[in-house]
């Protein structure tokens, strides 16, 4: 299969494209999973609880908790990266809109629809805003500290992930097919991605 023909992942404009074309696709794959209720991926298990309990909106929890977490960035050494400011201030604002201009499904095929197109999308965006090579989203910065204290990328994920879906879903957030699906699909289709749109070389 041959790669996708991209500008040159050099060039500024074309990163700052990958990066905020990336967070756009993103919010827009929270905001499909979440209308479609059938289960929210770890991390908006636990700001949709926030947001229930608070009033406050999904979005508004995405970025007020990415610029929390962030502070945990400090003893893990890690550095943050325009990517990394730009992940805290607008994938909150993407989700947002989404959530709102995205209709309600009116039939379950509608919501399993919205489901598997959330998972495709955060895929995608994933690739897409980490290839930009402009730092990692805040919660992608604890995982790869807590990796280089020693944990196992495996364990790491584990500990991170398993801990914000219990807690949001004391909250009140939702759980459910869709939350275990995307845990299992996430990875897989992120790699298949890679092979179109690939990722720069780590040194």
């Amino acid at each position: 299969m041959s790669e996708i023909s991209l500008p040159s992942l050099g060039s500024l404009p074309s990163r700052l494209l990958r990066l905020y074309g990336g967070l756009a696709l993103y919010g827009t794959g929270i905001g499909l999973q979440v209308e479609s209720a059938l289960g929210n991926d770890p991390w908006d298990v636990f700001h949709q609880g926030l947001a229930v309990r608070t009033g406050l909106s999904i979005g508004t929890w995405i970025i007020l908790v990415g610029a929390l977490v962030m502070l945990l960035w400090i003893p893990l050494r890690q550095k943050p990266g325009i990517g990394t400011i730009s992940n805290i201030i607008f994938l909150g604002l993407f989700a947002d809109a989404a959530i709102y201009l995205l209709p309600s499904p009116g039939h379950w095929t509608v919501a399993w629809a919205y489901l598997l197109s959330a998972i495709v999308a955060v895929a995608l965006a994933t690739v897409l805003y980490i290839g930009a090579g402009m730092g990692p989203g805040p919660r992608d910065g604890v995982m790869t500290g807590l990796i280089r204290l020693g944990l196992s990328v495996r364990l790491a994920r584990f500990l991170i992930e398993i801990s914000v879906v219990a807690i949001g879903w004391l909250l009140g957030g939702t759980v459910g097919v869709g939350t275990l699906l995307f845990a299992v699909a996430i990875g897989p289709i992120t790699q298949v991605f890679t092979r179109w749109f690939p990722l720069p070389a780590q040194h």
